[in-house]
């Protein structure tokens, strides 16, 4: 009698079915670094945000913090190493050569790699700006490990592995990412996303210094020059303390005027949520959400915006959100702290008037505070 073939029970499906060994060469893998991004010679407004991420991630792992400063040997960098110190971490990686003093990919990258092969730390964190994805990436390739990009959340799983949430299928669903079986895990985060940390005024702790093993006649990039960004004085919207957006709802592009009068009125940056700017409406550095900008002010209105998730993202760490739609049951009405169901159309020229009235130029400046 024949018997029966069995076939292997399957593993259940998603993160609890799979099954994670690291291999022996990542288990001395340790700690959360944070790369001190300079713009400059400042401290890049993100990589505070991020040590006081990576400080939760470091406490719950019971593992050290530590910043990463790449740069030339100057002042600068030295207050970079102070100021991480200031913002929670325990030690600092230093890495100073005249090779650093502008950025480009070959040096910034082989700094970054041999300090990680050296030192392996087990979380490696960057800022999603034009250099840290830049830089990212190239890390991450040369590592062959995993980069979770544009994160909107960071913890620690039960296992101690890094679970890295960022939206996906155009903003449409979150998805929670773990690099199982590499190290370091890597992800990126853009600036706003993360509170800014409270900064407190510590002495300089211990700063390890690395060597760059690379001469100038082995990169191929030159600097001959900076030129300020021509462009200096467009939206600073990831940090206005006021913020009014519009959104599909207002029918037509010349209805946007009235997003922008409302704006001028009360001494706040105007933006839009994705569509408008894809109708060619308003500019790309006016978007708003997370393939735009995001945003974290004290007062937020959103005029004629539905408030799907790749918006929601953007703007949900504002202190206080005011949306203004005519659907009760449009999706930012679920996260606003305040909802208004009426024609924006009609209400922005209504709560412009009553704000000018009310508002002399000195109190506009205040509004915020």
């Amino acid at each position: 009698m024949s018997t029966p073939n069995r076939e292997t029970p399957r593993p259940a499906a998603g993160r609890a079915g799979i099954k994670k060994e690291l291999p022996d060469r990542f288990k001395d893998y340790r700690h959360v670094w944070v790369f001190i991004e300079l713009e400059r010679g400042q401290v890049h407004p993100v990589s505070v945000e991020l040590l006081g991420e990576g400080r939760k991630l470091a406490d719950k792992l019971g593992v050290q913090l530590a910043g990463v400063v790449l740069g030339p040997p100057e002042e600068a960098t030295r207050n970079a190493v102070a100021e991480a110190f200031a913002y929670g971490a325990d030690m600092v990686y230093l890495v100073e050569a005249p090779l650093l003093a502008d950025y480009r990919n070959e040096p910034f990258a082989k700094a970054m790699t041999d300090l990680v092969d050296t030192h392996k730390p087990e979380i490696l964190l960057l800022g999603a700006t034009t250099l840290g994805r830049d830089l990212a990436g190239s890390v991450a390739t040369t590592l062959h490990t995993g980069l979770t990009a544009d994160c909107t959340e960071l913890d620690v799983d039960t296992d101690g592995s890094l679970a890295a949430t960022r939206p996906t299928f155009g903003g449409s669903l979150l998805c929670t990412i773990y690099t199982l079986n590499c190290r370091p895990q890597m992800a990126t985060v853009r600036p706003r996303v993360m509170p800014m940390p409270q900064r407190a005024d510590r002495p300089v702790g211990r700063v390890i210094e690395h060597k760059l093993w690379l001469a100038e006649d082995e990169i191929v990039t030159k600097v001959l020059g900076f030129l300020p960004d021509s462009q200096s004085a467009k939206a600073n919207l990831a940090y206005a303390d006021v913020v009014v957006a519009g959104g599909l709802g207002l029918g037509g592009a010349e209805n946007l005027q009235l997003v922008k009068n409302l704006a001028r009125a009360i001494g706040a940056e105007h933006g839009c949520s994705r569509p408008l700017v894809q109708k060619g409406w308003m500019p790309a550095d006016r978007q708003i959400g997370q393939t735009g900008k995001t945003i974290r002010p004290k007062l937020y209105i959103a005029a004629g915006i539905s408030g799907a998730i790749q918006h929601r993202v953007g703007v949900e760490g504002a202190d206080l959100i005011v949306a203004i739609n005519t659907d009760p049951n449009a999706p930012i009405f679920d996260f606003a702290h305040l909802g208004i169901v009426t024609d924006a159309i009609r209400f922005l020229p209504a709560l412009t008037e009553a704000f000018t009235r009310r508002l002399s130029p000195h109190s506009r400046d205040k509004l915020a505070s």
